[in-house]
């Protein structure tokens, strides 16, 4: 048995999403091969990614096929990749991938569905932070059950260093942490874009996978900010499936082309709701539009999600879904809209690079 045989044989496996096979995608990071056993390390772009088992067992299966009786042990493995901009590694240099979840509306629960994505991915073992940029209407920290405020280090007469909250191996930051409950934000635009910006600026985040930001409805300020203070890797479109919510997503839409930002996908909530007592699916907002819409623009369609009172309760309790009932189909159906999110990042970020570097041992 030959590394190169090996090799071959891994070249097999192919990647359902990048459409390539995992040697040349440099994701077989190692092969050591003695008398009685092979060892196999490959790292995925994702600790999310759905398909990580599948991909462990064709990997066994390929090297039994040439013949090889002794142990296979193959290690899956994960690095997340960073979007490569020079800009984002200047303010935002431990940060790998920032992701815009916004919506053209409000009361389409963009908040609950941000929040729920970070929980779902710090849940599968990636590195999550989450900025909650809608000054006007902070929400984080009752979604996420905080009432602490930050910590804070002074650098100057004028300047602090802020340390983000952690809850659910989730890093935070919100203007809610910063202000009483009740107080009224009565700033005009530069001052709520300020604000954001000093969450880029002046939070120490540290080593993460993926920044959310949690966006105010519309095409405003702070979305231009955004923008123009870091290059977003990409962003979410969050819709309800009837046509006054979808005519603003279109909006939105088309203002991240614009500014030149990569949609991930567009995600459909309050999709439909199963009667709890009979099982009948009753589509009250209609249904299908956020399919449609994202079949227009030629975006992914990352999934539909339903109208299911614990995800309200969840996000009145500061308990996402996704931790609160995780084996529900609900929070199933959330999960799998995170991991299409972390594939859509990874497509995003994999170009054509130098010829992997593979570890050998004889």
């Amino acid at each position: 048995m030959t590394h190169d045989e090996i090799i071959a044989a891994l070249a097999n496996i192919k990647d359902p999403d990048l459409h390539r096979d995992i040697v040349s995608l440099g994701f077989v990071k190692k092969v050591e091969i003695t008398d009685r056993k092979i060892d196999v390390e490959i790292q995925l772009t994702t600790p999310a990614c759905p398909v990580r088992d599948d991909m462990k067992s064709q990997a066994v299966n390929e090297i039994r096929r040439l013949g090889f009786t002794g142990d296979v042990n193959v290690t899956m493995a994960s690095q997340v990749v960073s979007h490569a901009n020079q800009v984002r590694e200047q303010v935002l240099p431990g940060v790998k991938n920032t992701i815009a979840v916004a919506s053209g509306k409000g009361g389409v629960g963009k908040s609950t569905i941000a929040v729920n994505l970070a929980a779902a991915l710090a849940k599968d073992g990636a590195k999550v932070g989450i900025v909650d940029a809608d000054v006007y209407g902070p929400s984080l920290p009752l979604m996420l059950g905080v009432t602490e405020k930050p910590q804070t280090e002074r650098i100057d007469e004028n300047r602090f260093k802020i340390y983000p909250i952690e809850k659910f191996g989730i890093k935070m930051m919100s203007i809610g942490f910063l202000v009483d409950t009740e107080t009224p934000m009565i700033w005009r635009g530069p001052m709520a874009s300020g604000a954001v910006k000093q969450f880029l600026t002046d939070v120490v985040w540290e080593d993460l996978d993926y920044m959310i930001f949690d966006l105010p409805p519309g095409t405003g300020d702070v979305q231009l900010t955004l923008v123009q203070t870091i290059p977003l890797t990409g962003a979410v479109i969050v819709t309800t499936p009837q046509d006054v919510s979808l005519a603003d997503v279109r909006r939105g839409i088309r203002m991240f082309q614009k500014v030149n930002v990569p949609i991930f996908g567009v995600v459909e909530n309050m999709s439909y709701y199963i009667c709890s007592h009979c099982g009948h699916r009753e589509e009250i907002f209609s249904n299908g539009g956020g399919r449609k819409t994202a079949e227009k623009f030629s975006v992914p369609f990352l999934g539909e999600i339903p109208i299911y009172t614990p995800i309200r309760i969840g996000g009145d309790t500061g308990k996402p879904i996704v931790l609160m009932e995780p084996e529900s189909e609900q929070a199933q159906l959330i999960q799998s809209v995170a991991r299409r999110l972390a594939a859509q990042v990874s497509i995003t970020n994999m170009s054509a690079t130098d010829k992997p570097k593979i570890e050998i041992a004889l």
